[in-house]
C-alpha cells in the first residue's frame, strides 16, 4: 500500500492532479472559516459552543455538506447544498418536460446544455437559500428555539444594504465552489463536487469524536470508534453488491468484419439511489417543522394543537412515530429515484437494436420485464439499507444523546464511503495505466 502511494508521486502527472486536487480542497476548507461581511464572529462562536443539540432539520443537513460553514455564517455557509438540489431538480425534470429528456439524449453537447442550466439554478438557490439563512440568523432561530434569546445578536448592521451585501457573498462563494468543484473533476483526481462534500464531512468526524468524549467519556467514544468501523465494513460490503445479469451479443459480420459475439453483464447495484433518497426525507420531514416554526404566537401565547403536535412528534429524531416515517419515506423514495434513474424498457431496446440478448429470455419487451422484476427485488433489500443506515444518528441520540455528534451513519458515512471507493478507483486506473500494478491489490 504504501509502496502505491509512493508510486503516485513518482509519477508526474498524476502527482500533479493530486497536489491540485489537495490544494483547492485547503482553500474550500479555509474559505468555510471566513465571515461573511457583518456577521459577529465572537457572538456565532459563543452560540456554537453553548449550542447543546445542534440545529435541526434541513439546517443540519447544511451544516454537514458545508463542514459547519452555515452555522459559522461564512462565505462558504451554504457550501455545495444549492447544486446538489438544483442537479436533483434538472434530473427529475427530465421525466417532466420533454426538452431536457431530448437534450439528455443528445450526447455531450446536449448534457453541457443541461449543465447550463443547473449552474443557473444553482445561482438561483443560493440567492433564494442565502436571504433565508440571513432571515433565521436575525430572528435568532438559526440554532434553535431555545437559543432564540442568546443568537439574536449575529449579525452587527441590520441595514437593507448590509443584508444585500451578504446575500451576494453568500451567493457568489456558492458560484465559487461550483467552480473549484469543476476544476476538480477536469484537471485534478476524481469527481470535484462529491470530493467537496467528502472533505466537510469528514472534517467534522474528528470534532464529533472528542464531543462524544467530552459529552459522555472516553469509553463511550471508543466505543462509537469500534461501531465506526463495523459500520463503514457493512456499508462498503453493501455499496460493492450488485446483481450481475448476462447479457450474449449475437455475431453479425459487417463486410469481412465479424462484430459481436461477446459476453458480458448489466451490473444492478444493491443501492442504485445513493444518498438521495435519505436527502428527500430529511427535506421532506424538515417541511413541517419549518411551517409549525412560521405559525408560532407573536404575543407568547399558547400555539395551535396542531403546532403542539408537529412540536412534540416530528421536531426531534428521537420519538419512534418520527423514526418510522423517516424509514417508510427512505424506502419510497429510494423506489421513486431508482424508478427515475433507471429505465428498464430503454436497456431492452439499446440491448435489441445492438442484437444483445438475456439468456433464456427473448428480446423486447420480455427483457424489459424481466429487468423490472430484478430491479424491484434488488432495490427491496437496498432501501431497507438505506432506511437503517439513516436511523443510526437517530439511535445514537436515544442511547447516549450524540445526535448531531455521531459521524458514523446517515447521510455522513454513505457519502464518505461512496466517494472513498470511487476516488480509489479513479486513481487504481490510472496507476495501471502507467504501472502493471494499481493502489490495490
Amino acid at each position: 500500500m504504501l509502496s502505491a502511494v509512493g508510486r503516485i508521486f513518482r509519477t508526474p502527472d498524476l502527482r500533479r492532479k493530486v497536489l491540485f486536487t489537495l490544494a483547492l480542497v485547503a482553500l474550500f476548507r479555509l474559505g468555510s472559516f471566513v465571515p461573511a461581511p457583518f456577521v459577529d464572529f465572537a457572538n456565532v462562536r459563543a452560540c456554537i459552543s453553548s449550542q447543546q443539540t445542534g440545529a435541526s432539520g434541513l439546517y443540519q443537513l447544511v451544516n454537514l455538506f458545508s463542514g459547519g460553514a452555515l452555522l459559522q455564517l461564512s462565505i462558504f455557509a451554504l457550501g455545495i447544498m444549492p447544486y446538489i438540489t438544483s442537479s436533483i431538480i434538472v434530473q427529475l425534470l427530465r421525466v417532466v418536460i420533454p426538452r431536457f429528456e431530448v437534450l439528455y439524449k443528445e450526447g455531450q453537447e446536449g448534457q453541457a446544455r443541461l449543465t447550463q442550466y443547473t449552474r443557473y439554478l444553482t445561482i438561483a438557490l443560493g440567492v433564494l437559500q442565502s436571504t433565508t439563512l440571513i432571515t433565521v440568523a436575525r430572528s435568532g432561530a438559526l440554532f434553535g428555539s431555545s437559543n432564540v434569546s442568546a443568537c439574536q445578536n449575529l449579525i452587527a448592521n441590520q441595514a437593507w444594504w448590509a443584508v444585500v451585501l451578504m446575500v451576494i457573498t453568500m451567493t457568489a462563494g456558492t458560484g465559487l465552489i461550483m467552480w473549484m468543484g469543476e476544476l476538480i473533476t477536469e484537471r485534478g483526481v476524481g469527481n470535484g463536487m462529491s470530493l467537496l462534500i467528502f472533505t466537510s464531512i469528514a472534517a467534522r468526524f474528528p470534532q464529533s469524536i472528542i464531543a462524544i468524549g467530552q459529552s459522555q467519556s472516553i469509553e463511550v467514544a471508543v466505543l462509537v470508534v469500534l461501531i465506526g468501523v463495523l459500520v463503514v465494513g457493512a456499508v462498503v460490503y453493501v455499496e460493492q453488491s450488485q446483481r450481475r445479469i448476462p447479457v450474449e451479443y449475437a455475431k453479425r459480420m459487417v463486410g469481412r468484419r465479424t462484430y459481436g459475439g461477446n459476453n458480458t453483464y448489466i451490473p444492478i447495484k444493491v443501492n442504485m439511489a445513493g444518498v438521495v433518497p435519505v436527502i428527500f426525507a430529511s427535506s421532506l420531514l424538515y417541511l413541517p417543522a419549518l411551517i409549525a416554526q412560521f405559525n408560532q404566537p407573536a404575543n407568547g401565547g399558547a400555539p395551535a394543537p396542531w403546532v403542539t403536535w408537529i412540536q412534540t412528534y416530528l421536531t426531534s429524531g428521537d420519538h419512534p412515530l418520527y423514526m418510522a416515517l423517516y424509514f417508510v419515506l427512505i424506502v419510497g423514495f429510494t423506489y421513486f429515484y431508482v424508478a427515475i434513474t433507471f429505465n428498464p424498457e430503454e436497456v431492452a431496446d439499446n440491448m435489441k437494436k445492438y442484437g444483445g440478448f438475456i439468456p433464456g429470455i427473448r428480446a423486447g419487451r420480455p427483457t424489459a420485464e424481466y429487468l423490472d422484476y430484478v430491479l424491484t427485488r434488488v432495490t427491496l433489500p437496498g432501501s431497507i439499507y438505506l432506511g437503517l443506515v439513516a436511523l443510526i444518528p437517530l439511535i445514537a441520540f436515544v442511547a447516549i444523546g450524540a445526535n448531531s455528534n455521531f459521524p458514523f451513519g446517515g447521510t455522513s458515512i454513505l457519502i464518505v464511503v461512496g466517494v472513498g471507493l470511487e476516488t480509489v478507483k479513479q486513481i487504481d486506473s490510472q496507476l495501471q495505466q502507467r504501472h502493471y500494478e494499481g493502489l490495490l491489490r
